[in-house]
């Protein structure tokens, strides 16, 4: 981020031999600032640099930019120098940078926040393990009788909704009605063979021809209606 200060304060020679950075950075350095006229650096030197060569893109931000010429500025050029050759050096000024003082303080606190995240997990884990042990405790006894309890009531649910359907209450209704007619044919022959007096078979069997023909009508409007 610092070559385009350093081009036109040190020699060429110099900073491939002492600098740690790689060669092809400090020739892009060194060749990236264009030349002005009546410069001392470029005919003390004697280095030739081309005028119509762009500077290389770069993805300092513009306000970042600003905040390092600001600091690089008022540095002399063995200060420059050396931050070409002292790796030291160029981290300790990298690293006081605002933005980088920013970057630094949010990773901290995003590492600090992913412990203490870990640490609360790591804690609740016997309370996981006690609450694991419990739910396979419940599915195993009471999910177990609760279910068969479930399949009984299910089981008499059927067969109430089987018992009650139109089917089954037209199928009961002529049983009934056919076991009407019998009762009053068994009574009308205890007449005959004189089991019974008059006066008691003219009332039970009165009742049972009434209980009969409500019952015939009945059976036969629930067929009309199941059947329509």
């Amino acid at each position: 981020m610092f070559k385009n200060f350093w081009g036109s304060q040190a020699r060429p020679q110099e900073m491939s031999t002492n600098s740690w950075y790689p060669s092809s950075v400090i020739s892009s350095s060194s060749s990236s600032r264009p030349t002005t006229p009546g410069s001392s650096t470029s005919s003390s030197f004697g280095v030739s640099r081309p005028t119509d060569r762009p500077n290389s893109s770069s993805n300092v931000s513009p306000a970042e930019a600003a905040g390092i010429i600001a600091m690089l500025k008022d540095k002399s050029v063995d200060e420059l120098r050396k931050l070409l050759s002292d790796k030291d050096a160029y981290q300790n000024l990298l690293h006081s940078l605002e933005p980088v003082k920013t970057q630094n303080r949010v990773r901290d606190e995003l590492r600090n926040e992913t412990l203490q995240l870990a640490r609360e997990n790591l804690e609740k884990e016997p309370r996981i393990m006690e609450l694991r042990n419990q739910c396979r405790i419940i599915r195993t006894t009471e999910l177990a009788a609760a279910q068969e309890k479930f399949h009984e009531l299910e089981r008499k649910k059927d067969e109430n909704l089987k018992y009650y359907s139109p089917s089954s209450l037209i199928h009961r209704l002529q049983d009934a009605m056919i076991k009407t007619e019998e009762e009053s044919e068994a009574l009308h022959r205890q007449l005959l063979d004189r089991e019974v007096d008059l006066s008691a078979f003219v009332q039970k069997y009165k009742k049972m021809r009434h209980t009969y023909h409500k019952r015939t009508l009945t059976h036969l409007a629930a067929k009309t209606c199941a059947t329509s």
